[in-house]
């Protein structure tokens, strides 16, 4: 029996080891293309006054949906849009509010109290949940929230109370779901459930269909108001779009079916529990609740199956297939909490032994790691360093007691220590790993429009980056055939390509063409062309 003490307990706990991992140094990760996509379209939202019609650079930009957007607009009205902790704090949010649904999720499904909490830390702790928990771009938003529609979903179909209001919960948490990526986790994460549910719990989903067709519709209506909304206001553009992504999804990033094989090692720290807990023939026996375990397998293992169908691949979108994982994992893990120190046999803890020792290990090698990687700026964070290591050393001795001990409660809590510990202690010194000594901000050149009354131009499309570091729209010089329509001002700044810079004095032939500076926003030495770029001052010559 679940007390409210016991509860809020664990959401203090959850709410706790969430906010360390996910607001720790949040800025100190460089900018990703499509989090600065997002960024942009956030401040121009506030910077144009519309809401509606999204843009990147002033061009449309209605690839996707603008919840993600809308919010990422609020705090930057709220905190400023020069931060980059800010503008981050939304995913936070959401990634907290999926923890949190997934901790309720796990005691819907039956599951102790003890239990669905760890599961709650299995999933923040996942490499991968925590890595896209601070990137803002809209793969957390959509599956978040599905996961939200899933809890009141799951409700609907379990309880006799409040059928309405679980179908409308339901529905909203679907149709803002569809508001952060279309239909992306309808197809990821609701259909492998709906799948799995249906056949491990064998729900007369015919005697609610009255619910759950509220629940579909009022979904549906929400989540596509948006698409409605572009489509009647601009057809044209919305239509271009529509067909150029769903064309990508067959000849972009195309990678063969086998593509995610290691999947179960996007889970990090629980990357050997999690490949054990895919076992069933092995742990079918040893699990308490057969049918939760059944039901979270078939559903990790029928969500990979169809991100694997789907010709383009990337890591982020084993997102929806994580979640489950770390419902299945949760079950080997809650094996280990009642039998690690009777009723198992040697072989099941040597592989124990092997998983967690080899944590322990990394453990007790971070400080040389430390030493090694920061080398003589070393001792200009030796507290920092010298702190976080008496404390992760301190996890791993803690780690290796509980294997000695048969305390597997010792291990699986000093793990998530070591592991957040590290996390804090890491990132605040990314930049003396990546540091690049040639860095140059794009806000110097708009200093550079500002102090000399000019307007910049580019030739050709510029990176994310450099538009959301530049601070606002940079216009792409319009062409009709080989020639480039110039600018009506006598005097302007041109943001240029590396491979362009030497074409400049034909583009612009009766021109003085001045070099201000390169800007380079490379978070490391390799000069990567779409992050550097020259900056020119272009003025036209007297007749």
């Amino acid at each position: 029996m679940v007390t409210k003490s016991q509860s809020i307990r664990h959401t203090v706990i959850l709410l706790f080891v969430s906010g360390l991992l996910l607001l720790s140094s949040l800025d100190k990760i460089e900018l990703h293309l499509m989090e600065a996509r997002n960024f942009i379209s956030a401040r121009e939202m506030v910077q144009n006054d519309e809401y509606l019609l999204t843009t990147l650079n002033n061009q449309p930009r209605y690839e996707k949906p603008p919840l993600p957007t809308w919010l990422t607009a609020v705090a930057g009205m709220t905190f400023g849009f020069d931060s980059l902790f800010a503008m981050r704090l939304p995913v936070v949010a959401i990634t907290m509010l999926l923890i949190l649904v997934f901790y309720n999720f796990s005691k819907i499904l039956g599951l102790e109290p003890k239990h669905a909490l760890q599961n709650g830390l299995i999933l923040i702790t996942s490499f991968h949940i925590f890595i896209s928990g601070r990137d803002n771009q809209w793969d957390m938003y959509t599956h978040s929230m599905m996961m939200g529609s899933i809890l009141f979903l799951c409700k609907l179909l379990q309880e006799e109370s409040h059928p309405w209001r679980n179908s409308l919960l339901a529905g909203l948490f679907l149709g803002l779901s569809i508001l952060s990526k279309g239909p992306v986790s309808m197809y990821a994460l609701l259909l492998p459930f709906l799948i799995s549910y249906g056949i491990v719990y064998h729900v007369p989903f015919r005697k609610k269909w009255t619910y759950l067709t509220g629940m579909l519709i009022s979904g549906l209506l929400l989540g596509a108001s948006w698409y409605v909304y572009v489509r009647i206001k601009d057809p044209e553009t919305f239509q271009m779009i529509a067909s150029r992504e769903t064309s990508n999804w067959l000849i972009y990033r195309v990678k063969p079916f086998y593509y995610y094989w290691h999947f179960f090692l996007q889970s990090g720290l629980w990357a050997i529990p999690s490949l054990i807990a895919l076992c069933y023939p092995y742990l079918k026996s040893r699990v308490i609740n057969i049918k939760a375990y059944r039901f979270a397998l078939i559903w990790t293992l029928l969500g990979l199956f169809l991100v694997s169908v789907i010709p383009e691949k990337k890591d982020r979108y084993l997102v929806p297939v994580l979640i489950p994982l770390a419902l299945t994992a949760g079950f080997y893990i809650e094996y280990l909490f009642r039998s690690f120190n009777s009723g198992m046999v040697k072989w099941e803890k040597n592989v124990v032994y092997f998983s967690s020792g080899f944590i322990a290990l990394i453990g007790i090698a971070y400080p040389f790691v430390l030493i090694f990687f920061l080398k003589g700026k070393f001792i200009n964070h030796w507290f920092l360093c010298f702190s976080s290591s008496l404390l992760v050393i301190g996890c791993a001795v803690f780690i290796v007691k509980g294997l000695l001990k048969y305390n597997f409660s010792s291990i699986f809590y000093s793990s998530i220590s070591l592991f957040t510990v590290a996390v804090i202690a890491i990132l605040p010194l990314l930049d003396e790993v990546v540091y690049n000594p040639h860095y140059a901000s794009a806000s110097r050149a708009r200093l550079f429009e500002k102090e000399n009354n000019v307007k910049s131009y580019t030739l050709s499309p510029l990176v994310p980056q450099i538009i959301w570091d530049f601070g606002k729209p940079v216009p792409v010089l319009e062409k009709k055939g080989d020639r480039v329509c110039l600018p009506v001002e006598k005097q302007f700044a041109m943001i240029v390509d590396l491979k362009d810079s030497p074409k400049l004095t034909n583009i612009f032939p009766q021109y003085e063409i001045k070099k201000i500076y390169q800007i380079n926003i490379n978070s490391n030495k390799k000069m990567e062309g779409g992050l550097v770029k020259d900056y020119y001052f272009v003025s036209k010559i007297s007749e």
